[in-house]
């Protein structure tokens, strides 16, 4: 078993790492900055009471933008120094928004474990690469992003950190599946990397009826389009649409993850989700064939759908009322009745 010890690293404030409830965001090389990710993830930790940090279980994982496994190999080293026992890694670092939300709430680790919180690694719907945007934002026990009071602390800690704390631990290895750990001053750490889909899967499954879904995909008169626009929804499509609905592979664009995203901009709208808009006939020549009945295409990290008809098209702000609308009748997870909306998932969002 790997041994590693825990450094004090001095350091000094930058300006302007204000978070709101989507985190901070910023450009690229403002992250790349020397002590820039160190400060905030530091920051964070001395915002969250000692119960939240020390021995607990924290996921890290996002939408697989640039800079993410690098910011990966940092929050993890430092999560390390700072007396977590436990990170969750969604295999190459990626998990959805509401992914990383049911995990949290949902899923027990191998060794019986419950995760606290998680440092979610997007910039939702900006673009992704060297020289466009990242983001880091902090969701709590609930599920939820950290609540005003917290993102305050954090801060009013970033504008006087003198120093944070990380360990000299190797890099962890996140494409593959497994449990790693690791001794440090204060016990065995460990990092475990799970299957990005498998838990996401069985939650939706719980919630929708999937095979009145399967039978509905099946059916001639009925075709689809999703289109990831190369974020993190791809992550889940083929396994959700093709493995379990049967849905053939050609209904899905652009559904591997990329870290650029492909050079697009990873927006759900009329604009960016160009090959969507063509393929669903809005514009279309007379030669073109028949276009699909419906179409869905997601943000960066699949927590915002826009969703086509062959003569319509709804936009990320409108879907979710269009399905709250429809959600008692239709979703049996919503049967009893619905209480409110706050939060909704690639699934959710894309029937």
């Amino acid at each position: 078993m790997v041994v590693f010890n825990v450094s004090r690293v001095e350091t000094t404030p930058f300006d302007g790492q204000k978070p709101g409830t989507s985190g901070l965001r910023k450009k690229v090389k403002v992250f790349v900055q020397p002590h820039y990710l160190q400060n905030f993830v530091q920051a964070t930790f001395n915002a969250l009471s000692a119960e939240k940090v020390r021995g607990a279980t924290l996921v890290v994982s996002g939408d697989g933008r640039y800079y993410s496994k690098d910011a990966i190999q940092i929050i993890t080293k430092m999560a390390a120094a700072n007396g977590v026992r436990r990170i969750w890694v969604g295999q190459n670092g990626l998990l959805s928004t509401p992914a990383v939300s049911a995990v949290i709430r949902e899923r027990t680790g191998v060794d019986g474990s419950r995760a606290s919180g998680a440092f979610i690694l997007t910039a939702s719907h900006n673009p992704g690469g060297p020289n466009e945007d990242f983001g880091i934002k902090y969701n709590m026990e609930n599920g939820g992003p950290a609540p005003e009071g917290i993102t305050d602390k954090i801060y009013e800690n970033t504008k006087t950190i003198k120093e944070y704390l990380i360990a000299d631990l190797p890099d962890v290895d996140i494409s593959t599946i497994g449990l790693m750990s690791f001794q440090g001053p204060e016990g065995q750490f460990n990092v475990e990397v799970f299957d990005s889909a498998s838990d996401y899967v069985k939650l939706m499954k719980s919630i929708f009826d999937f095979e009145s879904i399967r039978r509905l995909l099946s059916s001639p008169k009925f075709t689809f389009c999703y289109d990831a626009l190369h974020g993190v929804a791809g992550a889940y499509a083929k396994r959700i649409f093709v493995e379990e609905l049967g849905a053939q592979e050609s209904s899905l664009l652009n559904c591997t993850p990329k870290e650029d995203f492909g050079g697009g901009h990873p927006d759900p709208n009329l604009t960016y989700a160009k090959e969507l808009v063509a393929r669903m006939g809005l514009g279309k020549t007379e030669s073109q064939d028949e276009p699909p009945e419906f179409g869905a295409a997601a943000d960066g990290d699949a927590d915002r759908n826009m969703i086509l008809g062959k003569r319509f098209f709804v936009t990320p702000s409108d879907s979710v009322a269009i399905i709250a609308a429809n959600a008692v009748d239709s979703i049996p997870y919503f049967s009893p009745g619905l209480k409110g909306v706050a939060r909704f998932s690639l699934f959710l969002s894309s029937f």
